[in-house]
């Protein structure tokens, strides 16, 4: 059975400063997935949408994982200026949301810990597996991506080619550019990414 041993060096820190949590630097930061798994489809169990207090996402994975529960939380690589100095740090696509599964004992273990408000109930779940790997897919291919913090509302369309063949979601256009919403329904949210339209089909 795969086991994690918590780094003791990192974990008081996320403590300390769950605050500024999206300020810790890049090595201090938790593994998007659980490190037991190279995939979301490879996770077994139920999953449910932890609702977490806020800027406590990456304190509450800590947590999952000190606990050997299977998450998912998809982050972004964005430049801050911290003191007057640039610094790179990872940003949740989705801000108070990580997405974990297990079974009902994983669930209340996830509510002890006290960082989040709430576990969602996920109805539709092999709709919401995809859609997080299509988030997996366009992150570990290094798209451009922002957070669409609301539903996207446009043609459906699939990428036909290229590194993210395959990928489907809603087509936007803003100031002559493509972007494909990737969408969490559950969330009513999604990730956008610029997109050459020749890459594009319908889907009826």
């Amino acid at each position: 059975m795969w086991h994690w041993t918590p780094r003791s060096d990192i974990l008081p820190v996320v403590a300390r400063r769950a605050w500024d949590a999206q300020m810790l630097k890049l090595s201090d930061n938790p593994p998007m997935l659980h490190p037991s798994v190279a995939s979301v489809r490879d996770l077994a169990g139920r999953w449910w949408v932890a609702h977490t207090r806020a800027r406590f996402e990456k304190a509450f994975a800590w947590d999952l994982l000190r606990r050997e529960i299977s998450y998912y939380l998809p982050l972004l690589e964005r430049v801050r200026i911290s003191s007057g100095k640039k610094r790179r740090v990872l940003m949740p696509i989705f801000p108070s949301y990580v997405f974990f599964c297990g079974d009902e004992d994983a669930r209340q273990a996830a509510l002890t810990t006290n960082r989040i408000c709430q576990a969602i109930h996920v109805g539709n779940q092999e709709q919401m597996i995809d859609e997080l790997a299509a988030i997996e897919k366009a992150l570990a291919g290094k798209a451009e991506l922002d957070p669409y913090p609301f539903a996207a509302e446009g043609r459906c369309c699939r990428v036909k080619a290229g590194p993210f063949q395959g990928l489907e979601g809603i087509v936007v256009h803003r100031a002559n550019v493509t972007r494909m919403v990737l969408q969490v329904s559950i969330l009513g949210q999604g990730a956008a990414m610029e997109i050459d339209a020749d890459l594009l089909e319908g889907i009826d």
